[in-house]
């Protein structure tokens, strides 16, 4: 990864911009201020609570940091099958005394408007999901001083990353908890995914960008696995949102080593796009049916995981989480950046400065 890159966060540690306010401005302040890159999420928020949020995280720390974004999405999905799956959700909407959402409540998650945002007040990074932006958009990015990086799920995504001119690909393995970043959501895969450490040695071979690899990462020696592997950093979502700092719902942190949730599937169950989380009853019931239909199921179910959220229902949540869940560790943001660290140097970490932090902090 280019010097400037990485003179950015002195440890090779990002943290995963998790949408759903999960990654809040006091999470992305506490690892950027342990020395790894703290995200915002800006997918499912306006762009000015985006914007309020980039506000209130300069006002928590002056090391750098980076905001995510989603692609807008083309319209391929079946209106008549998101019709069928609402019917099956009528029990659910009636169970929590809800509504079910509006699924044609929008599809382009206010991209333009934050670019403009960010265009207008830069931020150190900018990542993208769901797609890949066009050279216009990385050009524009790079003329007020940001970076670029964009997921990846195929040594094919790499490449059409790589033409878009972006400074590294995120190469999401299988394992990662959340949504698949694929550029197009393909129905006939099932979902099915390859494995970082596969993923990172394909892409490795495929495109001379800097990668950063996620997907199930827990420990500072997996970090030193993916950096053996290619990597030039590793990106770590599930670890993060056990923190005391993510703003994600005590019961959904709970459930991460609760003995009740014992493994993780793909489903397309609460957005209607393969998302990997923990398996409830929600989507044991209605996964096998969710039609391939992004965003309008999200809109859709929307409601619903509110509604069991305020009740204290995990059963009715989506609770996102890699393959690594029952590693999760409850310690402050800082601290487990710390940890990792150490563990990445005694694991045999590729460079000494990772012991230490780094001239840059």
């Amino acid at each position: 990864m280019s010097s400037a890159l990485t003179d950015l966060f002195p440890y090779p540690i990002v943290q995963a911009p998790m949408a759903g306010g999960v990654s809040v401005p006091r999470l992305a302040a506490a690892v950027s201020e342990a020395g790894g890159l703290g995200f915002l999420a800006a997918g499912y928020k306006t762009a000015d609570g985006m914007y309020q949020e980039i506000k209130h995280l300069r006002g928590l720390t002056g090391r750098p940091f980076g905001v995510n974004l989603f692609l807008p999405q083309p319209e391929t999905a079946d209106a008549a099958a998101v019709e069928v799956y609402a019917h099956q959700l009528a029990g659910e909407a009636a169970w929590y005394e809800t509504e079910l959402g509006d699924p044609d409540n929008g599809r382009d998650d206010g991209y333009d408007t934050k670019l403009a945002v960010l265009l207008d007040n830069p931020v150190p990074v900018v990542s993208f999901h769901f797609g890949v932006p066009s050279r216009e958009v990385v050009d524009s990015l790079h003329r007020v001083g940001t970076f670029a990086l964009v997921s990846a799920t195929t040594a094919d995504e790499a490449r059409a990353v790589e033409q878009s001119g972006a400074d590294a690909v995120i190469a999401q393995g299988a394992e990662a908890g959340g949504h698949q970043g694929t550029h197009r959501d393909n129905p006939e895969t099932g979902g099915a995914g390859t494995g970082l450490l596969s993923l990172v040695a394909q892409v490795r071979e495929a495109v001379s960008l800097p990668i950063v690899a996620a997907g199930g990462i827990m420990r500072g020696a997996q970090i030193a696995a993916v950096l053996a592997a290619g990597a030039s950093a590793a990106q770590l979502g599930t670890a993060f949102l056990a923190t005391p700092e993510s703003g994600a719902h005590d019961l959904h942190k709970q459930a991460l080593t609760n003995p009740l949730f014992v493994r993780t599937e793909l489903t397309r169950a609460f957005s209607g796009r393969p998302a990997r989380a923990l398996v409830n009853r929600f989507l044991r019931e209605h996964g096998p049916y969710a039609p391939a239909a992004y965003p309008e199921v999200h809109h859709l179910t929307s409601p619903v995981r509110k509604a069991a959220a305020k009740t204290g229902d995990a059963q009715g949540m989506a609770l996102w989480a890699g393959q690594g869940h029952r590693m999760a560790r409850d310690l402050p943001a800082g601290e487990l950046v710390e940890v990792l660290a150490a563990e990445l140097a005694s694991a045999g970490g590729t460079l000494a400065r990772y012991t230490t932090g780094g001239g840059t902090r």
